[in-house]
Order: structure tokens, then C-alpha cells, then sequence
């Protein structure tokens, strides 16, 4: 079995990136394709926001190389507003709004937590039943969008494949081993987040694929990470990778998405460790 490692960064569009990480004089039209020479991921974050339109997902697609991959955060409305109560419409109106129109590009989806959701089985495990486990599955989700997506939806695919989903919790509370349970029988990864100690580490391998995303190890979103940091880095997704880190022996496709953006650091650092795992 070959896995992939897919070394990214969690959004493109900072002003402070221009002129450093981007050269002087770069269109910001430019910028995602500028990423896709460098990188072969890119975690979409506008989404977590509002609902994007197909027309954002399209042009994506067109400004990357054709094997690259893009996560994609899943709708705040859902994980921090409703908190994973009837959240049925509101997933088919994020799938409705263009995500299924990366086709191939198409990488795992973020449901990020937030602190103030605490572990409950039963909600847990009736949010992951609900989410769709391929595009033919997402697209099926997605005819039952309400009115407000009518005349912007997207309701194509390329083709009928797998849909990853990752879980970033911030709650302590879902250290507890019934939530591993819950998570490895929908096969939903749990994220392993370094947020330079302001919320929980979980270490813990629940699905095919193993999600990180790098906040900043010292200070959240700001600090970079030192080249021993990011030795000790590739060490451990070498470990992933070839399935010699895991219980079952089996290598799993890693993602790895760098948050560390305030101070411009985030890029330099996603092509120090992707140079690293090559």
C-alpha cells in the first residue's frame, strides 16, 4: 500500500506573506497558483467563515496542478452555532455551495471544535453518521439544501469516490476513550493540533489517514518552528507513513497543514518539512 504526504498551509490570502513569501509585484490573483508551485496542499479556510460559491471552488481548481489536494473546513454554522445539533440542512447547504466542484482536487474535510463543545457520544456519533462518506454520498446530502442556495448551488460530480473527514476537538473533555471508539467506527481521523499549549494535544490514530494542523509551537499562530522541530516532524510522519507508528502496521496518507501565519511563517516552514519528506 503507498502513502502520500500532503504538506500545506491553512489559507493563502495574508498581507504580511506579500513581499516576503510572495515577491513584490505579485497579482494576488496569482498567489493560490504562486502556493501550488511550492506546495501539493492547501487548506481551504474561507469556508469555516461563510459559504463559498462555486465560481471560488472553480477557479481553485483551475490555478493548481492537476494532483493537487485541497482540505477543505467544514461551515462554523454547523460546528460553533448549531454545535452539531440538527445540522442536517446546514450540511446540505455546505455541500450544496460548490466543494464538490474541486472534483479530483478534492482532500479531507475540517470540522473544527470549538473549547466550549464537550464530548457527548451520542451527538458525537449522530454528526459523523450524517457525514457523507463519498461524493455520490455528499451530492445525495446536498439536493436537500433549503432556498438559500437556490439558483448558486453545485450539484455535479466528476465522480462517485471516498470523502475523508478529520475531527479537531478543543475540549479535554474527548480524551475520553469512547470518543476514540466512536471516531474509528465512522473512520474520522482526529486531528493532532500543536497549539502551543492553549488547547488539548490528542495523539491518537482513528482512521485511514492522519490529520495535523501546526498552530505554532511556542506561541499560537505566531511562532515558526526551529529546524529540530521540524526534523523531529518528519520523523514522526515517516512513522505514519510507513505504517511503522501505527498499532496495525499499516501506512497511512498524512496531512499536514501549517497555521503559524501571523508573522509570515507558515510557508517557509510547510516547504522546509515537505523538502524534508521528499
Amino acid at each position: 500500500m503507498t502513502s502520500s504526504a500532503f504538506v500545506g498551509i491553512s489559507g493563502w490570502r495574508y498581507p504580511r506573506w506579500r513581499g516576503d513569501f510572495y515577491p513584490r509585484g505579485l497579482a494576488q490573483r496569482r498567489e493560490l497558483a504562486f502556493v501550488g508551485e511550492r506546495l501539493p496542499s492547501v487548506e481551504l479556510n474561507g469556508s469555516f467563515s461563510s459559504l463559498q460559491r462555486p465560481t471560488s471552488y472553480l477557479k481553485g481548481r483551475a490555478d493548481v496542478p492537476g494532483d493537487f489536494v485541497f482540505a477543505v473546513k467544514g461551515s462554523r454554522y454547523v460546528t460553533h452555532m448549531l454545535r452539531l445539533n440538527g445540522v442536517h440542512t446546514a450540511l446540505a447547504n455546505f455541500f450544496a455551495s460548490g466543494v464538490l466542484a474541486l472534483g479530483p482536487a478534492l482532500g479531507p474535510f475540517l470540522w473544527q471544535l470549538p473549547e466550549r463543545v464537550e464530548f457527548d457520544a451520542d451527538l458525537l456519533d449522530d454528526f459523523l453518521n450524517q457525514l457523507p462518506r463519498t461524493t455520490g454520498g455528499a451530492l445525495a446530502l446536498a439536493r436537500d439544501h433549503d432556498q438559500r442556495l437556490d439558483g448558486r448551488d453545485w450539484l455535479e460530480i466528476d465522480a462517485d469516490v471516498p470523502v475523508r473527514h478529520a475531527l479537531e476537538p478543543r475540549s479535554d473533555s474527548f480524551r475520553d476513550p469512547r470518543a476514540l471508539e466512536i471516531l474509528r467506527a465512522h473512520g474520522v481521523a482526529l486531528v493532532y493540533a500543536d497549539t502551543a499549549g492553549r488547547w488539548p494535544t490528542f495523539d491518537a490514530i482513528t482512521a485511514d489517514h492522519v490529520y495535523i494542523r501546526l498552530h505554532g509551537a511556542h506561541e499560537l499562530y505566531a511562532s515558526g518552528y526551529t529546524d529540530a522541530e521540524l526534523d523531529a516532524w518528519a520523523d514522526r510522519i515517516r512513522g505514519w507513513l510507513d505504517g511503522s507508528a501505527a498499532d496495525d502496521g499499516m501506512p497511512r496518507d498524512t496531512y499536514v497543514y501549517f497555521d503559524n501565519d501571523a508573522r509570515g511563517r507558515a510557508p517557509w516552514d510547510a516547504m522546509a518539512l515537505a523538502e524534508r519528506l521528499r
